[in-house]
């Protein structure tokens, strides 16, 4: 049934394959796809979720909300980094607490009295996004519980910081170099959710083919940002950062993670 989902997602998967220059290795689903690489593999896309709020959330401090609004983000981040970071040193009841009831209930209401156009559109998308990653965090959370996976640290990928060292250093160019970064992470995602529908057990293909409508919209929301900012001119970097992701993707990895390249 997944799989017959997922031909319905056929025309909302096109942008993405015409936008990365390349598709996921096939030797990279094999790997994923093992049964015995499940719980990494969760693991993996629970702190991805986080990642993904946490680096709006820093778009947002870094370059359009004041002080007040900064402390709100970070604010209805720390439930979600003390599950991830510090739920280990929690006692049971603590944690039951912290994880009880709507875990996303504390979305913070930014508004803007000025700023720039894109400033503006940087809020709006950025806190939908926060809002809808942290939601896909609780629900991969849920899932982790359900098939009695413990949640552990795991080491981060060298994707994003792969692509994160050729950012320019000037304040506009930086912030356009991060928003096609952005852009590039959550098509991947997509295309990765769908590679390893046909592979996965039944709940979990199901909740992958959900994810993908949201995330084909994040890549938008991010890459019309980036546009805003920089204008025509944003084409040729873009193509830097796609060449730079394909290397990371096609080339041999240490070790099997969400956005890894082939292990060797």
């Amino acid at each position: 049934m997944p799989n017959e989902l997922l031909h319905s997602y056929q025309d909302l998967l096109a942008p993405i394959h015409a936008f990365l220059h390349c598709k996921t290795p096939t030797r990279w689903i094999e790997q994923a796809a093992n049964p015995k690489y499940l719980p990494l593999l969760l693991t993996d896309h629970l702190h991805c979720e986080l990642k993904a709020a946490q680096s709006a959330g820093l778009l947002l401090r870094r370059y359009a909300v004041d002080k007040e609004n900064a402390e709100q983000i970070l604010t209805w981040l720390d439930p979600y980094e003390t599950r991830v970071y510090r739920g280990h040193l929690l006692a049971a009841d603590e944690l039951a607490t912290l994880t009880s009831g709507n875990k996303n209930n504390a979305v913070p209401r930014l508004r803007l009295q000025q700023g720039e156009p894109w400033q503006h559109e940087l809020v709006d998308r950025m806190v939908l996004l926060m809002k809808e990653e942290l939601h896909h965090f609780d629900q991969v959370f849920s899932i982790m519980e359900q098939h009695n996976i413990a949640l552990q640290p795991t080491s981060a990928s060298r994707y994003a910081a792969g692509m994160l060292r050729h950012i320019r250093g000037s304040e506009k160019g930086g912030l356009v170099d991060k928003l096609i970064i952005g852009a590039i992470i959550e098509a991947r995602s997509c295309e990765r959710f769908a590679a390893l529908v046909p592979f996965l057990p039944e709940q979990i293909a199901r909740f992958y083919v959900s994810l993908l409508r949201s995330e084909a919209r994040h890549f938008e929301d991010y890459l019309a940002l980036a546009k805003m900012v920089e204008g025509a001119g944003v084409h040729e970097r873009v193509q830097k950062f796609l060449a730079i992701e394909q290397k990371l993707i096609e080339s041999p990895d240490k070790a099997l993670r969400f956005h890894s390249g082939p292990v060797q």
